[in-house]
């Protein structure tokens, strides 16, 4: 994370590079970014921007001298790569993964704290002193993560790595790494060639979503009363409704369907299995 910046409309945008080098969060990795990648995630994000799904976007793209050497099909065959690293931005950065890792290690004061921040810079709608707040805040998000991934499958997008550490508190996308557009519907498309066993193929997304936001309720609990626990638990299980309602409307807009009918589910299943036959 570079910094902040507030532009000339009053915005406020995060500026984080990607492939500068290690970090403390680099694992085992170098922290480089080839070309190759940089270019996709670069055009991508631009492109979902303008397809009016909630992203990150990328301000620049700058080649390095450096040489990046990696194993693109993970099958052995390691090459050299031209690096690049590319500024992008975010209103916020924070994951999921960000309060969870926080209630794993037991660390509640700082969580806490983190989840204050998020809320008062994050979400206005939602007044600091109500001590529903953090109970308000998973329903915006359960919410709003299910218009995304609905959003997510009306143009085919595969995100390729959906854990919880690749999921917005502010559902928007972001890292982009091995994701991917189906040319043809295939429920079963999956961008990302280390998937052995199909997690996070494209008709997984929705129940991959839920399981996501069941790690951020668990994350949450230490926060929450009996009493908010049980209710949030019920915003959870209305997950799947969120999802399909804007799913249906979606696909409804895009085959130009007009008030309700009963057939609506029915024509709109009918024609996806029809595009997977042919």
């Amino acid at each position: 994370l570079v910094g902040v910046y507030t532009n000339r409309h009053g915005e406020r945008w995060e500026l984080q590079l990607k492939g500068s080098g290690k970090t403390p969060y680099s694992r085992n990795g170098d922290g480089r970014a080839v070309l190759r990648s940089s270019v996709r995630e670069f055009l991508c994000s631009e492109a979902m921007h303008y397809l009016g799904i909630p992203t990150s976007r990328a301000a620049s793209l700058v080649v390095s001298d450096d040489d990046v050497w990696r194993d693109q099909f993970y099958n052995g065959n390691i090459k050299k790569e031209r690096g690049a690293i590319v500024l992008r931005l975010a209103k916020s950065w924070f994951r999921i993964g960000s309060l969870e890792i926080l209630a794993h290690s037991g660390e509640l004061d700082l969580q806490r704290r983190l989840l204050d921040f998020i809320i008062q810079e994050h979400f206005p709608s939602i007044a600091m002193n109500d001590s529903n707040r953090y109970l308000e805040f998973f329903s915006t998000v359960v919410s709003e993560t299910a218009n995304l991934i609905a959003l997510w499958m009306s143009v085919g997008f595969a995100h390729g790595v959906c854990n919880t550490d690749n999921f917005s508190l502010l559902s928007i996308t972001i890292d982009y790494g091995p994701f991917g557009f189906m040319d043809s519907y295939d429920p079963n498309f999956v961008p990302n060639t280390s998937d052995d066993e199909k997690r996070y193929k494209i008709g997984n997304q929705a129940n991959v979503g839920l399981f996501n936001l069941s790690k951020l309720l668990q994350a949450l609990k230490p926060l929450l009363d009996p009493r908010q626990k049980q209710l949030a638990s019920q915003i959870l299980e209305g997950y799947g409704e969120h999802y399909y309602r804007r799913f249906t409307e979606l696909f409804k807009a895009k085959l130009g369907l007009l008030g309700e009918n009963e057939n609506d589910n029915y024509l709109i299943a009918f024609l996806l299995k029809v595009s997977l036959l042919c």
